[in-house]
């Protein structure tokens, strides 16, 4: 019978962190921050520290996790093995239905909206597209988990690499550093901020996240109890450095009353200094870095419906391991067809605005976990252990946590709706449970 393979070595776990995490966020949300932050550039940035250290709390937390349970299916390992099979399978129902195949269809039809900023496209032209897109990374996929991988490593490259250029370029030509109205330090510390601040940090964890799927493939890691801390320190490292030096060169070149003034900071940015044309280059940047997201979410969650089936909690085909290629190829073009549709009748919309959010949940079970395994688990020698233990997790699980209480606040309908959506898993789990009879 086929399995998986071990093939992904630690510079794929970091290209799958670093591509995972950078999609069109970078290119958009900084103005949103800084609004956010009393157009301070002091303050904005430390905001995105501050949602980096966060970010590699959990990131070292998961690196532990993932090296002592090293299994396909990661995170709903951590959550199966940690606190049952019922908010596991919840996890990968929602996962399959909404928050996996949902963010596929977004970024599908992203991927067509940005397009049309370079070649006009008509409607019809834009579905095709984009259904398009989610069958060409599903073939890649399928054909093995080494392709897709070393098609995520050029990928990520070459995003990485136009985000340097493209900071390296607003900061030798802006000048828009030299405004008389450039606000680097708040003129006044008052209420408003902090709570402005609290609102930023979630905003810029929403930009942070994807760092999690690389668990997933936790069964097809090489040597999995070394590269798995290394490349979750590396790669949330890398982002932090990324996503500071964008926003550094986002103010150089506009200063802070007009980069807070847009939600496409990074064309407006090109645009002041190269003219209009760098909107289309910006354009080109945002598709290959949806791309490469899409790869990375194709790559990595369709190995949470392989655990599940493997479990008996769900269709027993999704077990199946390509005989040839090694890979769930069925998981994988079911998973893609499902987000197909989603993004022919556009009605990922409505879900991932009710469940989105419900994803931080499981992170923060997922993170909890890793107390039960302490207690359950002797500590093996020469076993990595996250540093800080109990703080580190725990500050993680408290980030979290107010993610998803301030999204209750915020928005208790949707968030209502998201919890309802996820619970409709149930009936399925107690169908697949007697199934297998436990």
């Amino acid at each position: 019978m086929s399995k998986l393979i071990r093939t992904l070595t630690f510079w794929d776990l970091v290209f799958l962190i670093v591509g995972g995490v950078i999609g069109s966020g970078i290119f958009l949300v900084p103005g949103v921050v800084l609004r956010n932050t009393g157009g301070s550039a002091a303050v904005a940035l430390l905001v995105w520290v501050c949602g980096g250290a966060l970010s590699l709390l959990g990131a070292l937390t998961y690196g532990e996790l993932s090296s002592t349970h090293p299994h396909a299916g990661g995170l709903y390992i951590f959550i199966r093995d940690g606190f049952g099979k019922f908010p596991a399978f919840l996890f990968g129902w929602g996962l399959f239905f909404v928050m996996g195949s949902g963010a596929v269809a977004t970024l599908s039809v992203a991927f067509t909206v940005y397009l049309q900023e370079v070649v006009p496209l008509s409607a019809w032209v834009a579905k095709i597209i984009s259904i398009g897109m989610i069958a060409t990374v599903a073939a890649v996929n399928v054909r093995g988990t080494r392709q897709s991988s070393t098609l995520q490593n050029w990928m990520t490259s070459i995003k990485v690499t136009a985000i340097l250029l493209m900071s390296a370029t607003l900061l030798s030509l802006g000048k828009g550093y030299e405004s008389p109205d450039f606000v680097f330090f708040p003129s006044r510390y008052e209420g408003g901020l902090l709570a402005g601040f609290g609102v930023a940090v979630i905003s810029v964890l929403w930009a942070y996240e994807g760092w999690q799927f690389v668990t997933f493939s936790a069964g097809e890691t090489v040597d999995p109890q070394r590269n798995y801390p290394r490349a979750f320190l590396l790669g949330t490292l890398i982002l932090i450095f990324i996503y500071l030096l964008a926003n550094i060169s986002y103010f150089t070149a506009l200063g802070t009353v007009r980069s807070a003034a847009t939600n496409s900071i990074a064309a407006v940015s090109l645009s002041s200094v190269l003219g209009t044309w760098a909107g289309k280059a910006v354009s080109c940047a945002i598709l290959i870095s949806i791309f490469s997201a899409t790869n990375v979410i194709v790559l990595t969650s369709s190995r949470v419906v392989y655990a599940m089936a493997v479990d008996g909690l769900f269709f027993k085909r999704m077990a199946d391991v390509h005989p040839v290629y090694h890979t769930p190829a069925i998981a994988i073009v079911a998973g893609s067809i499902w987000a197909a549709i989603l993004a022919w009748t556009g009605t990922f919309e409505q879900l991932l605005t009710y469940v989105v959010f419900g994803g931080w949940i499981f992170y923060v079970l997922g993170a909890g976990s890793i107390y039960v395994f302490r207690k359950r688990f002797p500590v093996m020698e020469n076993t990595y252990r996250v540093p800080g233990y109990p703080l580190t997790p725990f500050l993680f699980i408290l980030a979290g946590s107010a993610l998803v209480v301030n999204t209750v606040v915020a928005r208790p309908v949707e968030a209502i709706a998201g919890i309802l959506i996820l619970l409709s898993g149930t009936p399925a789990y107690l169908f697949w449970r007697s199934r297998i009879g436990k």
